[in-house]
């Protein structure tokens, strides 16, 4: 009997997923553990495992497309069986499907009130009616909702899919193709009016009595981007956050020079460990061992009480490549303030190149509760951060510029960092602010401390 592989739930909050790639082609054999697609849930970019041994017969959910949890999204032939005499078809699947044709069940759209076409669906020629189409049409979730908003007939078009599925691209390209021809036929352009000073006598058209010029400027065009379900996460999360957490900021600049020198002076003794530790390592070691000095940095609200956290983890934000999607993760550093620099130094990295890479696990993000954004490797000298919930702050770290300053009342070189703390003020007052702030310049300026 064949096996339907379905949309897994990755995550406790997931609800949709979207497929990022497929690492199978269909035909191929895959074995129980095969890693066969990545999937990005509300949170990150997992992998997906085959648990049974057989064939891929049929993918049924292309690239790039969401789908709730559950959703079939591709079918193995165990052995024995014919992959190519698999029905894909199967009604389990509906938003893989649609019907077209005298035969379909679904009510017929209503007419627009305007008789006037719109220009993509007048560029795109109606179906013939042709026996052709009363087959069935399969069509990614995306593509349908995509030609539902541009007026594309998607009998019209061919589908570049597995199985000749109509896709995301195969509409783009027909919107793209509609937009050309209807420029080419209107010159795609928008007349502006300026008016000249007005003449005495009597306007009698726009340009030859008025004096007026008419300028024919282009038009706006515009590129639709797809957000990603991570996306989605993330706007929902920071909206919340905002709108929810009465946030401040309290901001303090911190000398440099002791924490480069040092970690010059370690990094070169290293070396041949091929340890390499950064600012951040020393930043979120510093925080870890505040953090435990002022506990209620190291809470949370929770509406009529605050919990005071029995653990120090430190969350991480990691920005993911522009060609995974984007967007942000915050990787949690269990333990921090028991951890020495080369320990944090060590899962910092390994838990950045797995979020670029694979993408992190549920455990690997969850349990925060303090974060920090460190912009510093951008050349970004100062910025603000929203907090991440239910953490009651966040740092948010510029760059260590080597810059004029002033130390011993003398005009000298040095390093300066600053930092700007975003704290949920239903927690953290301001002078508690001040005194976390001055326990963290103590440490970062005498960086020997973090040693111990």
């Amino acid at each position: 009997m064949s096996i339907t592989l379905t949309m897994p739930r990755l995550s406790d909050t997931m609800e949709q997923g979207t497929i990022i790639r497929w690492n199978v082609k269909e035909g191929e054999e895959v074995a129980s553990g095969a890693i066969v697609a990545d999937i990005e849930t509300d949170k990150a970019t997992m992998e997906m495992q085959a648990y049974d041994d057989g064939v891929i017969a049929k993918i049924l959910v292309g690239e790039g497309t969401q789908v709730p949890v559950g959703t079939p999204i591709a079918m193995i032939a165990e052995e024995g069986e014919d992959p190519e005499a698999l029905d894909a078809s199967d009604p389990a699947t509906p938003t893989a499907t649609i019907e077209s044709g005298p035969e379909t069940s679904a009510p017929a759209a209503t007419p627009p009130a305007d008789p006037v076409p719109s220009a993509a669906a007048a560029a795109i020629p109606p179906a013939t009616g042709s026996a052709a189409d009363a087959g069935r049409m399969r069509v990614s979730p995306v593509a349908r909702r995509l030609a539902e908003e541009h007026g594309i007939e998607l009998r019209s078009l061919e589908g570049s899919g597995p199985g000749g599925r109509i896709i995301k691209r195969d509409v783009l390209a027909a919107i793209e193709t509609a937009g050309a021809n209807v420029a080419g036929a209107t010159g795609d352009v928008t007349p502006v009016v300026i008016p000249t000073p007005a003449s005495t006598e009597p306007a009698q058209s726009l340009v030859s009595t008025s004096g007026s010029v008419v300028h024919e400027v282009p038009a706006l065009e515009s590129t639709e981007v797809a957000v990603s379900g991570m996306r989605q996460t993330i706007a929902r999360r920071l909206v919340e956050s905002k709108a929810t957490i009465p946030h401040y900021q309290v901001k303090m600049r911190f000398s440099m020079d002791a924490l480069m020198d040092l970690r010059r002076s370690l990094n070169e003794k290293l070396a041949g460990e091929g340890v390499k530790l950064s600012v951040n390592d020393f930043i979120v070691r510093a925080c870890a061992l505040s953090m435990a000095e002022h506990p209620m940095f190291n809470a949370s609200w929770a509406g009529d009480r605050i919990l005071v956290h029995g653990r120090v983890n430190v969350g991480v934000a990691i920005s993911l490549p522009e060609e995974r999607g984007g967007g942000l993760v915050v990787a949690s550093i269990r333990d921090a303030h028991l951890k020495s620099l080369r320990m944090i130094s060590a899962e910092s990295k390994h838990l950045a190149v797995k979020a670029r890479d694979k993408g992190l696990s549920t455990e690997e993000m969850s349990d925060s509760t303090f974060t920090i954004s460190n912009l510093g490797m951008f050349g970004v000298d100062d910025f603000t951060a929203i907090i991440n919930p239910p953490n009651s702050a966040i740092l948010a770290c510029g760059a260590a510029i080597e810059q004029p300053v002033v130390r011993d009342h003398q005009l000298a070189v040095g390093w300066e960092m600053a930092a700007t703390l975003s704290l949920d003020h239903r927690v953290i007052d301001g002078a508690m602010a001040a005194r976390y702030l001055g326990t963290l310049k103590g440490m970062i300026e005498e960086p020997m401390r973090l040693l111990a």
